[in-house]
């Protein structure tokens, strides 16, 4: 076996008979590497005696850019997401690389592969899709900051909209209005890979317990549909044929919403006829032709504080921060009291 310090990585693929890159990925454990070409290369590293430099990163030093996975690049809630983070690092000497991973999230990991091997200082993703394990591996070779996982991290950082709280806001909000047929538009499970505590997920689980609270079994009504306008727009107005549609409709996020409306105004119905709530208090929510009534949780004040936290973990933090936002309701005229029967 070869001296303990003399090894090096291109030792360890000439023993396996593949290339450094390779070594380099399952030594980062990246995604999308074969058990077979781990199982070699693991062989290979125990057979040598080579142990990765954990220093091997500062010795390099930084790039200075910091990676943000985002599912889209025309969603208005991220906008604002990215648009805090870049004031957070105004007057610092990084720089912000953007890296989509497709609207239904199918490539976040290779997205956030594709930051981690640019060799960015942090990543901030937006990616319930991502299996936990596969994250806490990442974090610990990189400052990583997930964007709505209710996640019990260790070695990454979490920051999430309390999604209950919002949901019960909404419904409240529209009980009060007198709306008892409420039915909720939102993404596919399979979109956030059925994960139980992501986002979607949690508001989807709370209506049906607020409903059930409230005694109103029989109104409940969950719609899934992929996560753009167009197919809210669509599946709006299959629900608007429905001899018994409902009067208000709470949709997963404004995006959503936005379908939703340009549905109802296609068929000429105002909120009278029926109420809508979004999720997220985009800019275009406060419109004065949108007036979209909607939960606000601060896209500005998010990208903000994930920077921070990034900025924190380069500075040698190493103990997780779960940040929980507290969202509040924004009331308008989107949204009105129900129509007496």
């Amino acid at each position: 076996m070869a001296a303990l310090n003399a090894v090096t990585i291109a030792d360890v693929a000439q023993h396996a008979g593949v290339s450094r890159a390779a070594v380099s990925k399952v030594i980062r454990n990246a995604y999308g590497v074969s058990d077979a070409m781990r199982t070699k290369v693991q062989a290979a590293i125990e057979e040598l005696g080579y142990r990765p430099s954990v220093t091997a990163r500062a010795m390099r030093g930084r790039s200075y850019t910091i990676g943000i996975e985002v599912p889209t690049t025309v969603n208005a809630f991220l906008d604002d997401v990215i648009e805090g983070a870049t004031a957070a690092l105004a007057g610092t000497p990084y720089k912000i690389v953007i890296a989509p991973a497709g609207p239904d999230y199918s490539f976040g990991p290779e997205a956030i592969q594709v930051l981690a091997d640019r060799q960015v200082d942090g990543i901030l993703a937006v990616s319930p899709a991502v299996d936990p394990e596969w994250l806490e591996d990442l974090g610990s070779h990189i400052p990583l900051v997930l964007l709505g996982r209710h996640d019990q991290s260790v070695n990454y950082d979490t920051i999430v909209d309390d999604d209950a709280l919002g949901t019960r806001l909404v419904l409240e909000h529209l009980h009060g209005l007198g709306h008892r047929d409420i039915a909720h538009l939102t993404i596919e499970p399979a979109a956030e890979k059925h994960m139980r505590h992501a986002p979607h997920a949690i508001r989807a689980t709370t209506y049906r317990e607020w409903m059930a609270e409230a005694g109103l079994e029989q109104h409940i009504r969950v719609l899934h549909i992929s996560p753009t306008e167009g197919a809210a727009h669509e599946r709006t107005l299959q629900l608007l044929d429905d001899p018994k549609r409902p009067t208000a409709i709470y949709a997963g996020h404004d995006e959503l919403a936005m379908g939703v409306l340009s549905a109802a105004t296609e068929r000429g119905l105002t909120p009278e006829d029926l109420s809508v709530v979004g999720y997220d208090d985009t800019r275009i929510a406060a419109h004065p032709l949108i007036s979209l009534t909607s939960v606000h949780q601060a896209g500005e004040r998010i990208g903000s504080l994930a920077m921070g936290l990034i900025l924190e973990r380069l500075d040698g933090r190493t103990e997780p921060t779960h940040e929980v936002i507290i969202p509040e309701l924004r009331a308008r005229r989107s949204t009105t009291a129900a129509a007496v029967v």
